[in-house]
């Protein structure tokens, strides 16, 4: 028995610590939240990493998941933007839409921040599109003369598989768009979300429809 004490002790400083990292960890979640939708970071790692150095937190177990500081957004958008923001994601959905007919040869998918809702003023509405032949991309482009930027991007089709991917910037009506172009295999399965590392959420025109209907009913 005269153990107890010291294994009391040693709990009581166990659970004390536990509560403390999670204080922390919702801290950091809250401010880099308030990070991303106020300066437009989109890269959850670097809105953690700048919320811990002004937070004064360099503890990296008190880091929070993506998936937390995702449903901190959620919070503060509800809380501080309210019809603002509801406003703005509809506006960047209706040009989804828009876009999703205009692309429909190359099977798209609206993908990010538009669809799960966490769009703000900074976010580009994001397309995947799927051709074998990313030539055929760059032809519609220039048959259509869209100006656009071209780069890539890593995109990790499963655990074991990654890409290269192909992506395209430009502006149309007022907002930014971004599209990856894919491998038309994976229009079967929806490559890993880098938020959460399962399978990303995607939209066709038919299922954003719906989502705009229920929206605005």
């Amino acid at each position: 028995m005269r153990h107890a004490p010291d294994s009391l002790r040693h709990a009581h400083a166990l659970a004390h610590s536990q509560t403390r990292t999670r204080e922390r960890r919702q801290r950091l979640a809250i401010e880099a939240a308030r990070l991303m939708s106020e300066s437009g970071i989109r890269d959850f790692h670097l809105a953690k990493r700048k919320a811990a150095h002004r937070l004064g937190i360099h503890d990296d177990a008190s880091l929070p998941r993506n998936a937390e500081v995702e449903q901190a957004l959620r919070d503060y958008q509800r809380l501080f933007l309210g019809a603002s923001h509801a406003r703005g994601l509809e506006q960047r959905r209706e040009a989804a839409a828009r876009a999703l007919a205009f692309f429909a040869a190359f099977e798209p998918r609206l993908v990010g921040s538009v669809l799960d809702g966490t769009a703000d003023a900074h976010s580009a509405v994001c397309l995947q599109l799927y051709a074998d032949d990313a030539e055929q991309v760059a032809r519609f482009f220039a048959e259509h003369a869209i100006p656009a930027q071209t780069s890539s991007r890593h995109i990790r089709l499963d655990r074991e598989r990654s890409v290269e991917a192909p992506v395209w910037l430009f502006s149309a009506e007022n907002l930014p768009f971004d599209l990856t172009v894919l491998p038309l295999a994976a229009l079967r399965q929806p490559p890993l979300d880098k938020v959460a590392d399962r399978p990303m959420q995607r939209a066709s025109l038919a299922a954003l429809e719906e989502l705009l209907a229920a929206s605005g009913s």
